[in-house]
């Protein structure tokens, strides 16, 4: 049986002029249309391929080669690309759009913004479908993170306090407003770091890394952007913070922090208006 909404690896079992029909197990035979099928595909009968498989526009199940900007179980910021007495229908990369109802709506939306969203199956219809309620389909186990780990960030959307974002499509998590030295928007994706798990299960981020592994990576760039630049930054310990987090995308403090251990080791001079490498 063939998982809707997922990439599958199935089986030719015969060919037609319009296409590659694959062995979907209790679903039946599964047609490839000729346009989907990549030029250096494996074609013969009995051959694999390795493709998505959702309903077409009658409801009939259909592979394609295509990457869909989504899949069933996934989060992603898609755009709204039509609203009709339905829903909203969001791009996903295929030709048939992805259909938000409006009982899945967290906000009310028009054409041409953008929303995270979770994709799941109908039980009752098996279709595809998109919701911005997500709360329902994070991962109700307690985080165990540890503190300084990397992880893979989904930003969801600005609060008071910051960005809330999913982490590793599991959990909730914060990016506390002083740890926001870059532009952030709802739909990137970002490399972060665990800051801290409190013990009411809430889950601190950071966009850099945390302890002495922070320092040895900024250390690494500001060496790097030094050589970038003839060995001389108009930078330093006393430059507006702005600038250094346009630079480096991390906090004056840490910064300082940073040129202060570089300077001790002999590797760079600081002066009123630049660092330069010794």
């Amino acid at each position: 049986m063939a998982l809707i909404g997922r990439f599958n690896s199935l089986q030719i079992v015969k060919h037609t002029n319009f296409g590659l029909y694959l062995d979907g197990g209790a679903d039946g035979e599964i047609l490839l249309p000729n346009r989907y099928i990549p030029k250096d595909a494996p074609t013969e009968v009995d051959d694999w391929l390795n493709v998505f498989i959702y309903l077409d526009s009658d409801d009939k199940l259909i592979a394609t080669t295509l990457k869909p900007k989504i899949q069933v179980g996934g989060f992603a910021s898609l755009k709204a690309v039509q609203v009709n007495n339905i829903g909203v229908f969001l791009d996903w990369g295929l030709p048939k759009d992805l259909l938000l109802p409006f009982s899945e709506e967290k906000r009310q939306m028009e054409a041409g913004e953008y929303c995270v969203v979770h994709a799941y199956l109908d039980k009752h219809t098996r279709r595809i479908t998109a919701t911005s309620r997500l709360d329902r389909y994070l991962d109700k186990t307690p985080a165990t993170y540890s503190p300084g780990q990397a992880v893979n960030l989904l930003v969801v959307e600005r609060t008071d306090l910051g960005f809330k974002a999913i982490i590793e499509n599991k959990h909730w998590g914060l990016i506390h407003k002083n740890e926001v030295f870059k532009f952030l928007r709802p739909g990137m994706q970002e490399k972060g770091f665990i800051k801290e798990v409190r013990a009411d299960g809430k889950v601190s981020l950071s966009l850099q890394p945390i302890g002495a592994a922070a320092a040895d990576d900024l250390s690494g760039q500001i060496i790097a952007k030094l050589r970038e630049n003839g060995g001389v930054l108009e930078v330093s310990d006393k430059s507006d913070p702005k600038l250094i987090s346009d630079l480096f995308g991390v906090s004056k403090g840490n910064f300082k922090k940073a040129i202060g251990g570089l300077y001790k080791q002999g590797q760079i001079s600081i002066h009123a208006d630049r660092i330069e490498l010794t």
